[in-house]
């Protein structure tokens, strides 16, 4: 402690009475501490010492949410935050006193203690433990400037670092394809891509969040970029010499060029004229086609071979990025193996133990097929660095952040909702199936596919119609092409006639010979550098384009009016917002992708580079509610920021692709989102994007044929297991019956997981529910129903299903049976054989073929509906209540009209149930509240499944009673 710290405790100490007089008044400051800390209306203020911040402001947003802003000199003007709606309390009460160097502002239910020497913030629960504190020292707010085509602007680079045990687990940060679940010890970056969403909120399993107010290309973990191999690295080639490995260019299996590379980097577009001289992007260069593995086939493979070495032993990361197959083998390992579609690259990180000052053989094999590829490397971290929690900004202004406690995850999730926006409620249709393809051509394609669903009664309730609907050279005009869609009126009403729903793409893009630019051209609500350096997209001959620029209220308004405007009448019931990265033209480097999608109307898009789809989203969401009154809005999106919820958008984990590394990805990418706060997530069922052995329209070969016909299975069994249920995928055609004949076994599985789904209905639509009454999470990680196993923490391939059902999809070729660990405190029972498993230890359990693994915890009480073919059909059919016995167990049922917002005016309602296990007793308690076209009266069967029984997954047997219920307390003893 400093001499001047001391004396200024000393005065504060003297000066006692008059101090604590003076902190309980609104603004004023302490006069003989004006140096140190002065009240604000919501807060404090406080001046430390010493450190990168010169002010450290504290506001109170709730009981249990603190914001921190830090800032290097005195102004905390600061622009409105994208991500959150709320504004600080005006009616939590709090107390700020002084104590041993520290300033302590306290509320009910959480602390925030600021050091006056360092202004290191540290957190505490109402008990006076230590949930969460700053690293001190670890502020970092350093000079940037920002290059955009309005010229330098000045930033700061921030981080912020606070400190975590090792038994620490964290969650949450959008939606990520490396199919991690705790992030613990990884690296993130949040950099909004066609596959990859971020979302700045980091949940930690000691039951607090950090909300990182950034809008800006934001690092997770190390902050230090990821190289390539020779910038840490000495890299030799295969015979030992230094300077790169040695690179092999093949074509159709013959060697054709060598020659030593330090970088394995074709990266982007800039990237490709690193080719030798007859390779890529030279005239007349070679079709880059072939198949991994297969040696002869025709086309390009690149091989690099060699050694590296480190002076560091430990843990190293790796990074690689690419497209078409790649093989990566260290130390006579595989590490990683995989392929993506040419254009859509993404990163698979992978980690290696490796020796110090020990050479390791590595060997790189890459068929391009025109794809992109990079391997950066990472040194490793000091443990005790990597299991931080670390975030870091490129561009910021300030150290932004609110501190998120509660006393559960589930109640962390719901202070952050009350941050950035409550959950908006979806229409019940959305929870049904949804048909989709790359792409209906026709309209009678659209209403020929709902027809052909309803006349094999494979329940549906929607169908979409995807990009280019419209004349080939017109994109952005909304228009339809008159040859293959005569009248989209009736084509609506045709669907709308077949109890169907569908909703149509509407891109942020625009080609400047379409009105529609034109007209945001000349408010200035355009980006144009696309447009103005020549950019072609892939249809046709290739046409000019870009995006308009949502940051401009004037461009927002028009966006909307021209949209409103061009399907008026045809009355869409939602609208798909793809691209909204925004994805100016694939494979750019980060800094010409973000010239080129600004300078916003706000400032340069790298202050805002993350923020793009939920400020198009919102601007969507608000109009079209205002233009449709009281009925349900309906938006999928591929991109989201902190806050989408609040939207009434489905978040989709964009462009993956057909492998089963992909559907693994999927559970963790889900998972994550919810608890990003993002409930209504969905994928594309069977990966949108497939590989060439696939997709030969003159057949598959026996041996793909069989592949694909099980994976396009199983991740149809895990899509009705998830919040959102929908289809959609290149060619081949993914409607079910296209997948499967008629009359097959693979047809029959097709269509009782769609059975299955359409009767959990009740369960489903009351999770629904849950995500805005009780700021619920539908697609659950285990941490959050299990939080004292330490066990569930890192399990990436399992989740609950709301609160009562374990699901454990199935993500390996052949495999007809997995392990699946059963989380302590309970006991499982297997809902379609009855069998039981005790909680707190592995199993391997069959899986066969037509079976998803799904388990009930003891004490569940699943409702389950009728049989139908769409959502809206008998409402007011029978209930089933099927109570899993050996614990105690409750479940409230919720339901509501399905389309309105009359949820939102207290229109709905409420049926408590509870199982008490030892009186053998169900309660089915008093309806609470009303809805209009509620059943006064429902049919209510009830069973039990204590053990194993042939008809523990038949909802329609072993019904020991049946209760005719009209919303009075009805008791049902076993």
């Amino acid at each position: 402690m400093t001499l001047t710290l001391a004396r200024r405790l000393f005065l504060a100490a003297a000066a006692s009475a008059s101090l604590i007089a003076t902190l309980m008044g609104a603004t004023s400051a302490v006069a003989l501490q004006q140096a140190v800390f002065e009240r604000i209306p919501s807060g404090v203020i406080v001046t430390p010492e010493e450190g990168a911040a010169r002010r450290v402001r504290l506001e109170v947003y709730g009981p249990e949410t603190i914001r921190v802003t830090a800032v290097p000199g005195a102004d905390f003007t600061l622009p409105q935050s994208l991500q959150v709606v709320a504004q600080p309390s005006t009616t939590t009460p709090f107390d700020v006193q002084t104590l041993d160097g520290k300033l302590v502002l306290k509320t009910a239910e959480a602390s925030a203690e600021v050091s006056l020497e360092t202004g290191a913030v540290r957190f505490l629960d109402e008990n006076g433990d230590e949930v969460v504190a700053e690293r001190p020292g670890s502020r970092e707010l350093s000079p940037v400037t920002v290059e955009d085509q309005n010229g330098p602007h000045r930033f700061l680079a921030t981080r912020q670092v606070w400190e975590s045990p090792a038994d620490e687990a964290f969650y949450g940060l959008g939606q990520h394809q490396q199919g991690v679940m705790n992030y613990k010890g990884h690296d993130v970056t949040l950099a909004q891509h066609n596959m990859d969403v971020g979302v700045p909120f980091v949940v930690s399993s000691r039951n607090y969040g950090v909300l990182w107010d950034s809008n800006a290309i934001t690092r997770f973990g190390d902050p230090r970029p990821y190289g390539m191999l020779s910038d840490r690295l000495i890299v030799r080639d295969s015979g030992g010499a230094f300077g790169g490995l040695t690179a092999s260019y093949y074509q159709d299996g013959e060697l054709k060029f060598q020659r030593p590379e330090s970088e394995v980097n074709y990266e982007f577009i800039r990237d490709q004229q690193r080719w030798p001289v007859g390779f890529k992007s030279q005239p007349g260069a070679p079709v880059q086609t072939g198949d991994m593995g297969k040696a002869g086939q025709a086309g390009v493979n690149v091989v690099w071979d060699g050694t590296i070495e480190s002076p560091t032993a430990g843990l190293h990361k790796f990074r690689l990025y690419s497209s078409g197959y790649v093989k990566v083998t260290i130390d006579g390992k595989v590490v990683e193996q995989n392929w993506r579609q040419n254009w859509n690259p993404w990163d698979h990180d992978f980690q290696v133990e490796l020796p110090a000052d020990k050479p390791v053989a590595i060997k790189i094999e890459w068929t391009p097929e025109d794809g992109y590829i990079a391997l950066r490397h990472m040194d490793p971290l000091p443990a005790v660095d990597q299991g931080a929690l670390s975030l870091a900004s490129e561009v910021g202004r300030a150290i932004d952040y609110y501190y998120v406690g509660g006393d559960d995850l589930d109640e962390v999730i719901a202070n952050y909702r009350a941050l950035t926006g409550k959950s908006v409620m979806l229409p019940r249709w959305a929870y049904g199936f949804w048909q989709s393809r790359q792409r209906y051509n026709t309209q009678d394609e659209v209403v020929g596919v709902m027809r052909r669903y309803r006349e094999l009664g494979l329940p549906i309730d929607n169908i979409v119609q995807d990009w280019f609907y419209w004349p080939e050279n017109a994109w952005g005009s909304h228009d339809f092409d008159p040859a293959r869609y005569p009248n989209p009126t009736q084509m609506v009403k045709d669907v709308h006639d077949m109890n169907g729903n569908i909703i149509i793409s509407v891109w942020p893009k625009f080609y400047p010979t379409t009105d529609h630019y034109k007209e945001l051209d000349a408010i200035g609500g355009m980006y144009t550098r696309n447009v103005d350096v020549g950019a072609r997209d892939w249809v046709g001959p290739g046409y000019a384009n870009s995006f308009y620029d949502p940051y401009l209220p004037a461009a927002r308004e028009l966006y909307w009016k021209q949209i409103s405007d061009s399907f008026k009448g045809m009355n869409f019931d939602g609208w798909w917002l793809d691209s909204v990265e925004p994805d100016m033209h694939s494979n750019l480097d980060i800094p010409e992708r973000t010239l080129r999608m600004g300078p916003t109307a706000a400032g340069p898009a790298a202050e805002y580079f993350n923020s793009y789809p939920l400020v198009n989203a919102e601007n969507v969401y608000r109009h079209f509610r205002e233009e449709k009154g009281d009925e349900r809005t309906y938006i999928l999106t591929r991109s989201a920021w902190g806050g989408l919820q609040r939207t009434g958008s489905t978040l989709w984990s964009g462009d993956v692709v057909a492998r089963w590394d992909n559907l693994r990805d999927q559970i963790s990418a889900g998972v994550n989102a919810g608890f990003s706060g993002i409930a209504n997530w969905t994928h594309d069922i069977g990966g949108f994007s497939v590989e060439s052995r696939y997709s030969n329209p003159e057949g598959m070969k026996p041996e793909d044929k069989a592949e694909w016909d099980e994976l396009q299975l199983r991740w149809f069994q895990f899509g009705a297991w998830s919040p959102i249920f929908r289809s959609h995928g290149e060619f081949p055609l993914r409607e079910v019956y296209n997948l499967a004949e008629p009359g097959t076994d693979y047809y029959a599985a097709y269509a009782a997981q769609m059975k299955t789904r359409y009767r959990l209905l009740p369960y489903i639509y009351t999770l629904a529910g849950d995500t805005w009454r009780k700021d619920g999470t539908i697609m659950r990680g285990l941490a959050m129903d299990f939080p004292s196993d330490p066990n569930v923490r890192d399990i990436a391939d399992q989740y609950m299903f709301g609160p009562s059902l374990l699901v454990a999809p199935v993500t390996e070729y052949r495999a007809r049976e997995r392990s699946v660990y059963f989380p302590a405190g309970t006991t499982w029972y297997d809902i379609q054989t009855g069998q039981k498993y005790l909680g707190g230890r592995a199993a391997t359990v069959a899986a066969p073929l037509d079976k998803i693994p799904v388990y009930a915890r003891a004490g569940a009480i699943l409702p389950t509906g009728p049989e139908v073919q769409y959502t809206s059909e008998k409402l007011d059919g029978p209930i089933t209540l099927t109570v899993y016995t050996g614990a105690d167990g409750a479940f409230t049922l919720y339901d509501d009209a399905g389309t309105t917002y009359g949820y939102e005016r207290g229109e709905f309602a409420t049926i408590p149930m509870s199982w008490n296990d030892r009186a053998r007793t169900l309660t089915i308690g008093a309806r609470q509240g009303t809805y209009p076209g509620m059943a006064a009266e429902r049919t209510i069967n009830v069973r039990f499944v204590s053990g194993p029984s042939r008809n523990a997954e038949n909802w329609d047997q072993g019904v020991v009673r049946t209760v005719r219920y009209s919303g009075q307390e009805v008791s049902v003893r076993r």
